[in-house]
Formats: C-alpha cells, structure tokens, sequence
C-alpha cells in the first residue's frame, strides 16, 4: 500500500484525497488503481475525454454502462447486478487490497457516485480525486493517451459495505423518523421545474440542500467543519438519521461523500431518488418550500 495515501479503515478516515499525495502515490512501489468516470447526464459520453488525455495508468469505467444497472422501475441509475460489477472492476484492475482513486472532470458527482459504489460493493480504500481532473491538469501533472492493460484484480463485490434506502424507508425519513435531504437545486425540489422526470416536486418532508454548494468553485469538497455546520442548519445531528437522494443517485452520493467527510459514515443513499420515487403514482408528491 502506498505510504502517500493513508488506508481507509470500516469507513474512517477522509474520504477525499488532493493532487499532491496522488502524484506521490502513483510513484510508489505500489500505486493505486485509478478509474476515469468522467461523465455527463446529457453526453457527450466521458469515454472520448479519456480518449483526449488522463492521468497515467487510469482505467476509464463507464458510470452509466458499466457501475448502474440498466434504468427502469428502480430509476435511472439503479444498482448494478454484483457479478456484473465484479467482472467490470476486476477488468479494471480492481484488488481487494489496494487502494482506488477515483476521478472525474472536476465537478465531483461522477467520482462520487463511483466512490460510493466501490465502497457499497465492499472496498474498503477508495479516495476521490479532489478538485478531479481539472486540478490535476492545473497542478501541471502530466497526461497521457496511453491505454494501460492492467492485470486482472481479484475483487469481489460485496454488497452492504454502504447503507442504502428504499422508497418506503426514504418517506419513514421524511416522516419524522430523521432527515432525508434533497440535494437537488431549490426550483427542482420546490417543483416549479422538471427537466429530467414526469413529475416535478420532491419527497413529502424532505429538506433541500444542494449538493453544489458542499465544494467551491474549483470542485474541491468543503472542510469537515464547514459540511458539519451546513448539515446542523438543517437537522443533521449526531444520533439523527440521514439519507439523500436526487433525480437518480447520482449527485446526492456526492452529498453522501460530503456527509463522511463531516463523520457521517452511516448516512445512506437512496439509489433511486427521485426517478424512482415517481414511477409509483400512490406516492405522494409535495411541492413548494424553501432550500436549506
């Protein structure tokens, strides 16, 4: 394991890691696994900004292809089949005991997402690139177009290694039962807008705070002490539940990485959210409100 990126330990530990200790890591004797996961909801696919340039030795990996189940009742990027995952991450070069970075362009969704994947799966020591690949270019760290062929990994996906919700307990959440954040921006969850789903609005109880203000400007997650006090402002205190959801799991992981960075590692993803939640038209929908 490399000295320059400390171990994950049952979910301790910053889940985070910055520019500087990547570069020194993948200058080790043994260097991490890195994925590329570069992604966009609307395209154009991630795959042709790999094609461009990305850090040496990483393996490109397909969010919605190949980290998603196909998209249906269960939303639209519900969890993936675990030996189908498995193939894809031991293809990768994905070891049981090595550590993982992952990567995306800098927004910190996609790396989210995959971060939270790994670690559902049973990885124990994944870290996202902070700030992505846009400060790894920044910081004048080199690029290449080279494909690596990496050997095969011999992870096994373990699925529990992350707590996730359901539709039902998603509205036990709402309902009183703790705090279920919509991570979405305000006039999505108040419903004056819908640009992804056939139904505008949000899980009744549900408070609003947008997963975009949890980093700066350059994508870089905020302090722990920071993510704590803007968590505390809407009722996430210690002994309290928490879960979070989006349009479809995809950005409310990036609010679950902001959550264990604040020491929340018991906060769980609903993976369906709100792509999910709307196709059942029992389910309730509430409107209006204010963000967090």
């Amino acid at each position: 394991m490399s000295a320059s990126i400390d171990p994950v330990v049952s979910g301790s530990g910053d889940p985070v890691v910055d520019v500087a200790a990547v570069a020194a890591a993948l200058g080790s004797a043994r260097p991490p696994v890195v994925l590329d996961v570069r992604w966009r909801l609307a395209g154009p696919p991630g795959r042709d900004d790999y094609a461009a340039g990305h850090l040496p030795g990483a393996v490109f990996v397909d969010l919605d292809a190949e980290l998603c189940g196909p998209p249906g009742a269960g939303g639209r990027h519900p969890l993936p089949d675990p030996a189908a995952l498995t193939r894809v991450l031991r293809a990768a070069g994905v070891d049981a005991r090595r550590p993982v970075v992952v990567y995306d362009g800098g927004e910190g969704q996609a790396a989210a997402r995959a971060w939270w994947t790994l670690r559902w799966a049973g990885h124990d020591d994944v870290r996202v690139l902070d700030g992505g690949f846009a400060a790894w270019v920044a910081a004048g760290e080199p690029v290449t177009t080279a494909v690596p062929t990496p050997a095969p990994g011999d992870f096994a996906v373990r699925p529990g290694g992350l707590p996730v919700l359901d539709a039902a307990e998603a509205a036990r959440l709402g309902a009183g039962e703790g705090v279920l954040v919509d991570v979405r921006v305000p006039p999505r969850y108040r419903g004056e807008v819908e640009p992804v789903d056939p139904v505008a609005g949000h899980v009744p109880g549900a408070v609003n705070l947008p997963t975009t203000e949890h980093a700066g400007a350059d994508g870089r997650l905020r302090s722990a002490d920071v993510l704590r006090a803007r968590f505390a402002a809407v009722g996430v205190t210690d002994g309290v539940r928490v879960g979070a959801y989006c349009g479809s799991g995809v950005t409310a992981a990036h609010t679950v990485l902001a959550l264990h960075r604040a020491g929340r590692p018991d906060a769980a993803l609903y993976v369906g959210s709100w792509s999910e939640w709307v196709t059942d038209p029992d389910r309730p929908v509430a409107t209006g409100g204010a963000a967090g």
